[in-house]
Order: C-alpha cells, then structure tokens, then sequence
C-alpha cells in the first residue's frame, strides 16, 4: 500500500480563481480519509490533481513517497471509482470488472479469476452475465467498486460515489464501502458533500471550505473539538444553533438578545481562553441533541416559542424562536439552510429558528412558550471576529 501526500498544494485557474490554497494533508498507508465541504469549496479539484486529471498550479503530490506531479494518471497506480458509475453500456458486469485487467494483457485465466474473486466480495456473482442497463444503481455502483479491487492499486479515489442512489441504499453502500475498504486495506481518499457520509465512513475527516483545509480530525473530534464556527455548523444535523451572544463582565452568564444564558465551571474548566472575553462579544454554539424540553431546570435555559414541530418517530425536532441573533456561518447550512452573506454585509445576521432535537415523548405543542434545558458543560464558544473557537489561549 501506499501514503498519499499533499504539499502545499494551490490550483489557479486560467481566469484567476483559486479552487484550492496552499493545502497540506497526508493520507495515511490503509487509512480511509474523507474531503468533505459544501459544493464548490474545491473538493473534487483536489481528488483530480491526486488523480493526476487537473493540473497542479504549487506545491506537490506524492503517493508512496514518490512525486507524482509530472506522472500519467494511468501510471500513478490508483483506481478511481465516479459518481456517475463510468460503466461500458455494451459490456457485462464481467467484462466491465475485467476491462482493466484486459488492457495489461493479463492471462484470461487470471482475469477470471480475480473478477469472480471480486464479484463474491461485492455480490455480484449471479450478475456477470448483465449488461448495466439491467442493474440498480447499487448493482451498478458494486461493478464500479469491482473495476476498481481487481486492479489492486495502491490508493482508491473515489468522487462522491453514493450520491446517485435513493437514500435507504445510501446508507447500505456506504457501510458496505467501508467494510470493504478496511478488508482490503487500500488507501483511501473519498469525496463528499455529506457530513454524515462523511461523520460514519472516514477514519479522519478534512473539512474544507473555498479551497482552504478548515480542520482535519477524527469524526468525533471534529464533533467534540470543532476548530470554528464553520466546521461546528457543517458537522452534526441538524446543524449547531449559532447565536450572537455578550460575556457579562463577571463572565458567570452570557446574554443572548433578552435572556441570559448561565455558564457552567465545567465549561471555563474545558475552555480557559473564555475568560479573556468577559464583556466582550462571542458566538454561542449549541447543539439541537443537547437541548430539551423542560418544565424546570436547575441548569442554563432558554425560552422561545414553538413554531414547528417535526416528528421522526424516534424523536421530535422541534423548531423554536427567541429574540437571540442567529450568526452568520459562511458556506455552512445553518438550520437547513445554506447562508452566504453578501460581500458589503459580512456582519449581518439572520433571523431563523433554532432547533431542539427531543424524545418522542416529549409533550409540546406549536405556538405555546417553552423552556428549554440546556445541557451545562456542552456549550460552544467562538471569537466573533475570527469565528475560531475558544479553548485554551488566544485565537
């Protein structure tokens, strides 16, 4: 196998726009790693600059250890797996398996061999004699996947490859990929839009946003420990409740439009750098699952009326609204919705509804007031200029 390194990587278009800057980021040998950030934060130019598909403007790629800048795709030894299947329409599942195989003037009986080897892993085996056409998207998906293992290469790349199928087999394939991507133990640099594809299939998740790298962590640090504003609002769905909030100059409590919001000594335990703000403006980030619905708490609340509510059988979202601002996350989808600000108005706010993630059981109606419990030491806490978190020392 192999690592895959990217160094101080930058591509410029010819009409000036920069996709990707100054990225650096290692894969390491058998490790699964996921690019992940909304559409046109350069992802999948990054994927094709390692694919060797798109020129690098700076800097370097190396796949094990070697430079690959000026080396063909077809001789940088990867496979890439498309969103779009990539399939021969006119060929069987066997020959599209073994089409690669073919090309390297491999012994038929050795092209057998591995394709029915990789039609066994993937369930393909009563297929092979199919064309495409007569397959679902998961079949077809499972043959783009074989095309890929039998040419054993060291690094997979694969580009939003799940992102063609319904839902229910969305979740299926993607612990299906992840299964077979540990047995194999290939290298792996997977491409996607979804956090939660993401959050389940990476073993480290790099968050990217207008081509800049935002953070790089395992999935439930980048939950935990998110860097800024950005990454705490595109990890989790729903999205982190964001508000514009003022530290109290004893800095015991932060105000948040009319109400004020206790905070725990659990929390200046896990963030010493908070009390450098006492006075001063924060962004307030908490999650919709660490929020619920009370009748009295000893701990912080909030209160706000109820304007929706959504049942999921398991569990209510229920959407509510308080005189708090809600803070600008650039690129990020803030309550289901994707906010950019316009370039002269970088400072505003959006007004929306925050959002509690409760047991089903949970008794609350549309239109009467509520108070919500807030759990004490699991606030966040970002600069409201840089939009960096605050945890141990300054931004």
């Amino acid at each position: 196998m192999a690592t895959v390194e990217i160094d101080e990587v930058t591509k410029v278009y010819p009409n000036g726009v920069e996709a990707v800057q100054g990225l650096t980021l290692q894969v390491r040998d058998g490790e699964l790693m996921v690019l992940v950030g909304p559409s046109g934060c350069g992802k999948t130019t990054v994927l094709r600059m390692v694919a060797g598909l798109e020129e690098i403007s700076s800097g370097e790629v190396l796949i094990g250890g070697r430079v690959v800048n000026d080396v063909s795709p077809k001789a940088r030894d990867i496979a890439m797996v498309f969103q779009n299947y990539a399939l021969y329409p006119h060929m069987t599942v066997a020959a599209n398996i073994g089409f690669g195989l073919k090309l390297r003037n491999l012994p038929k009986s050795e092209v057998e061999a591995k394709v029915l080897a990789a039609a066994r892993m993937l369930g393909l085996s009563q297929w092979l004699d199919r064309k495409p056409g007569q397959l679902s998207g998961g079949q077809r998906q499972r043959v783009a996947m074989g095309r890929a293992i039998v040419r054993e290469p060291k690094v997979f790349l694969m580009d939003e490859p799940l992102s063609n199928l319904d839902a229910k087999l969305r979740v299926q394939m993607r612990a299906e990929v992840s299964h077979i991507q540990r047995r194999l133990g290939v290298t792996t640099l997977y491409v996607t839009h979804d956090q939660t594809e993401a959050m389940t299939m990476g073993d480290r998740v790099a968050v990217l946003l207008e081509g800049v790298l935002q953070q790089c962590a395992p999935p439930q640090l980048l939950y935990d420990r998110p860097d800024n504003v950005f990454v705490a609002a595109f990890i989790g769905s729903p999205a982190m409740n964001m508000y514009e909030g003022l530290m109290d100059p004893d800095g015991t409590s932060v105000s948040l439009g009319s109400q004020r919001l206790q905070i725990s000594d659990d929390v200046f335990h896990a963030r010493p750098a908070l009390a450098m703000y006492r006075g001063k403006k924060v962004v307030v980030g908490i999650r919709p699952e660490h929020i619920s619905a009370a009748v009295s708490s000893d701990g912080p609340v909030l209160q706000g009326d109820v304007e929706l509510v959504e049942a999921l059988g398991s569990e209510l979202l229920v959407h509510f609204s308080l005189d708090a601002a809600l803070a600008h996350v650039p690129g990020a989808a803030v309550n289901g919705q994707t906010e950019q600000p316009a370039a002269d108005d970088v400072d505003a706010t959006t007004s929306g509804w925050s959002v509690a993630r409760v047991d089903a059981s949970t008794k609350i109606r549309v239109h009467e007031r509520a108070t919500f419990a807030l759990r004490p030491s699991l606030q966040h806490f970002f600069d409201a200029d840089t939009g960096a978190a605050i945890w141990d020392g300054p931004p």
